[in-house]
């Protein structure tokens, strides 16, 4: 792996699909990744999760269109184990995280990566938290 990693967070590709106030900067994020000499990864959990949403806000379209943009770009995608939910589950108590954030901070842990994120919950972890804008 040439370049740091970076594990984008829900809440990234969430401000561009609800068009909330930090789309444009998360936006420039996705499109700088295909020049990128990093590496950058999204969990499982997250896709499934903005499935949920997306489909619940009757957006069926759009998601296939999230979707075929994960096929086309060199964002890598990371699905977790029973094992790291279950690590997620033991980091949930001792950090007092949502289940949805232990999981990305354990996979972070897990592959030394950087959280692209505007969770300031991060902050009082032992992972790095970087917003889009840090990146551009």
């Amino acid at each position: 792996m040439s370049g740091e990693g970076y594990l984008i967070d829900t809440n990234i590709f969430l401000e561009i699909l609800l068009n909330q106030q930090y789309a444009n900067d998360c936006e420039k994020l996705l499109k700088k990744i295909s020049k990128s000499k990093d590496s950058f990864y999204v969990s499982s959990f997250t896709l499934h999760s903005i499935e949920v949403i997306m489909t619940r806000n009757k957006q069926e379209i759009a998601l296939v269109d999230f979707l075929l943009f994960f096929d086309k770009s060199k964002i890598i995608r990371i699905d977790t184990s029973t094992s790291d939910e279950q690590y997620a589950c033991k980091i949930m108590n001792e950090s007092k995280l949502d289940f949805d954030d232990s999981i990305q901070l354990s996979l972070c842990k897990k592959s030394n990566l950087t959280i692209v994120s505007y969770d300031k919950h991060f902050d009082k972890t032992s992972i790095k938290r970087i917003e889009p804008s840090g990146l551009l």
